[in-house]
């Protein structure tokens, strides 16, 4: 862990930064939301596939209920942090938690290898959507960052973990393209589009005197 729980819990605690616009507010709000529910579906992706590993590729098991563990402990902390920041869980939470109970239970039934494929496309779809919601909230709420800067260590971790164990050219497959697709939309859903106005920012550089817009 990059920081210890106590500091983050004490730097989520904290109202966002002074002078942020009602818009961004609502930013940060679909932030904490999308992310909590992402995580509590990977959970269930977790908990699905460690219930079919156990019976089917018991030598998964321990890496499966370690990643698991981290995901359990990034949901609190989002969650923890919501109510400073006038964010309530997802609307669609029951979408997330079915969707991942699902593709954790199909993925494993069908090897090891679909194990490693889903770990992968979901943990690099999120990674890339971590990395647009720190630049945004850049100077307009340091706790979220915070979190969100420890939390990409483990879900990194994660990602190199199922990478290695793919090999060369498993991002080419359509079913490794389909679980990141699917998953860019549900937290295109559940931020009401915001995720995508933060690429654009990214993506297109800002205008003389309008860094951070």
């Amino acid at each position: 862990m990059a920081v210890d729980d106590a500091s983050l819990d004490a730097a989520l605690a904290a109202s966002p930064t002074a002078g942020v616009s009602r818009r961004d507010r609502l930013t940060i709000a679909r932030i904490l939301r999308v992310n909590h529910a992402g995580e509590s579906g990977a959970i269930r992706i977790y908990g699905a596939q460690i219930a079919v590993a156990r019976r089917l590729w018991p030598d998964l098991v321990p890496r499966l209920e370690a990643m698991r563990a981290d995901e359990i402990r990034h949901c609190r902390l989002f969650r923890s942090a919501m109510p400073t920041r006038n964010s309530r869980p997802c609307r669609v939470m029951r979408l997330w938690s079915l969707g991942g109970f699902v593709l954790g239970f199909a993925t494993a039934l069908a090897g090891r290898r679909m194990v490693w494929i889903c770990t992968a496309a979901v943990e690099a779809a999120v990674h890339r959507h971590l990395g647009d919601q720190l630049h945004f909230l850049a100077g307009k709420d340091d706790g979220v960052g915070a979190i969100i800067r420890d939390i990409n260590v483990e879900e990194i971790d994660h990602l190199r973990m199922a990478e290695a164990q793919l090999g060369p050219g498993h991002a080419q497959g359509r079913l490794y393209a389909a679980i990141a697709a699917i998953t860019d939309l549900l937290i295109w859903l559940s931020t009401w589009g915001d995720s995508a106005r933060m690429a654009r920012a990214i993506s297109v550089p800002s205008a003389p005197g309008s860094a951070g817009r």
